[in-house]
């Protein structure tokens, strides 16, 4: 071996290296545009059968099956933002956010009331929150909400390009299969062809597997609302179950959630009696839920629809949200789904591959 094929293959490592780093920080700027193609993606499949019906039942032209499929999404998503519209103003009139003063009278009552409990109990809270001044930044609440709606600026964008890019791949579902095609040889064809096939099975009974999970969830926090007389119950319960799309994060603010909307519905009631057992036992509902939720609905989801080891789902999902945040970790499962099928499509015989896509 010569010292010029010694060099030569250096040069050409380094400029692999280079190359690789060079493409990882092109991802790493296009972060948001990915994410807004996943989630086309995932509102493509989800909207694929509903396409399917209007063309073939209904005798639908496949642009018009799509405008309709749209505006199905589109109503969908006002829905929801009507539903929340009365919980926001609610909360909004039970916290007082247009009388600080208010605001921080019934603040300072309930914590009077929660030190009298705790002083029963031997505990002086009252003394040690004396000592940091908890109203010195509650101005700052109409400054939160004033960068809360600048943020809508770019949100409408989000929206704007996710609903572009998803109408497209929609319509024109052919042609974008057939531009993959383009991205191997005619020998190949098959192979990508069938892993298509094998993604969209697993990914549609991945995305049915929610749906159950999040109406499970649903069910269970508004039984638990109803019972204890928590105000807007339906709202607040859809809002914490849809919160748990979000991979470990999410029920952890959820359950944050729902403890800050039981408190403030009973906001100007007594600690003790009132405030305290109703959270307890709205909690305590909440946890059971989750309990049922891990143990039950995860297990038989992503291992019955995505055949992945739960250490492996964890550790993707944790890649994930360091790299794109809370998207890329409500994404990973379906990415990491298909990117498994692709492998063993077509690097069937690495031991690597075998290893993670046994299952499959």
């Amino acid at each position: 071996m010569t010292s010029n094929t010694i060099t030569n293959g250096i040069l050409k490592a380094i400029a692999i290296i280079i190359g690789v780093c060079l493409l990882l920080y092109f991802l790493y700027e296009v972060q948001s545009i990915l994410v807004y193609i996943a989630i086309s993606v995932v509102i493509a499949l989800i909207g694929s059968p509903i396409i399917s019906f209007l063309r073939r039942r209904l005798k639908f032209p496949n642009t018009l099956a799509v405008i309709f499929t749209m505006f199905i999404f589109i109503g969908i998503l006002s829905g929801l933002i009507s539903m929340f519209i009365p919980l926001i103003i609610e909360q909004g009139q039970n916290l007082s956010l247009l009388n600080i003063d208010q605001l921080q009278t019934n603040i300072q009552n309930l914590l009077i009331q929660l030190n009298d409990y705790f002083l029963a109990k031997g505990i002086n809270v009252l003394d040690e929150i004396k000592h940091a001044d908890l109203f010195k930044n509650i101005t700052a609440i109409p400054n939160l909400l004033n960068s809360v709606i600048s943020t809508l600026g770019s949100l409408s964008i989000g929206l704007f390009s996710v609903l572009f890019i998803t109408f497209f791949l929609m319509k024109d579902t052919e042609i974008m299969e057939n531009s993959i095609y383009i991205l191997v040889n005619d020998k190949n064809e098959n192979k990508l062809k069938s892993s298509l096939s094998v993604i969209n099975h697993l990914l549609s009974r991945y995305f049915i597997g929610l749906v159950f999970q999040i109406t499970i969830l649903f069910v269970i926090y508004t039984i638990t609302l109803l019972i204890f007389g928590i105000e807007n119950a339906i709202v607040i319960a859809f809002l914490c179950a849809l919160l748990n799309l979000i991979p470990y994060i999410g029920p952890l603010v959820g359950g944050v959630l729902m403890l800050f909307l039981s408190m403030s519905s009973n906001l100007g009631q007594d600690f003790q009696s009132v405030i305290l057992p109703t959270t307890i036992y709205v909690m305590i509902g909440y946890v059971i839920a989750q309990l049922i939720d891990n143990f039950l609905s995860q297990p038989l989801i992503f291992s019955n629809s995505v055949k992945s080891h739960p250490l492996e789902i964890f550790l993707v999902i944790m890649i994930a949200g360091i790299l794109f945040g809370v998207t890329g970790m409500i994404v990973a499962i379906p990415t990491y789904t298909a990117i498994k099928v692709v492998l063993k499509a077509f690097l069937a015989d690495n031991k690597i591959v075998k290893s993670l896509t046994k299952d499959l």
